[in-house]
């Protein structure tokens, strides 16, 4: 992970991105996905691109980023782990400060879940969260790509 080019990742995205928009004509909308760095390029991928939604599943160093937060234009959604062992206390708040008041952004915390927590199968899933995030991305995904 640590080898890996985020901003040639952001490039290949954008690039599917239009891609997809090509393949599905005109007025097409396309939204993004991602989980643990997957969450941090969906975060990335709104703020660098012109993707029509975003979520970003128990992102990591989303506080990072936020700096960029003002070039983002179209909906976020972001699922956040309270007892994320990858994201701490500190980064989450640094998260809440930094986004609860953009118009565009909206996170949802989890009490007592972990990172991983909507893994589709094994020890880290929590069925119960799992479906709710999923729900949750569904419904987002129906009114901001519909």
């Amino acid at each position: 992970m640590g080898q890996f080019d985020q901003d040639k990742g952001i490039a290949d995205i954008e690039a599917s991105i239009r891609a997809a928009r090509s393949e599905l004509g005109d007025g097409a909308k396309v939204g993004v996905v991602g989980y643990c760095l997957g969450g941090r390029l969906a975060f990335m991928t709104a703020a660098r691109t012109d993707v029509d939604a975003s979520v970003g599943y128990y992102g990591v160093g989303i506080d990072g980023l936020l700096g960029e937060k003002h070039a983002i234009a179209h909906p976020v959604l972001l699922h956040v782990p309270e007892e994320d062992h990858f994201v701490d206390k500190d980064a989450q708040a640094a998260m809440h400060a930094g986004l609860d008041d953009h118009p565009k952004v909206t996170i949802y915390d989890y009490a007592g879940e972990d990172h991983g927590f909507a893994t589709e199968f094994g020890e880290r899933r929590s069925d119960a969260s799992a479906k709710l995030a999923d729900e949750r991305t569904a419904k987002f995904f129906a009114e901001n790509l519909g």
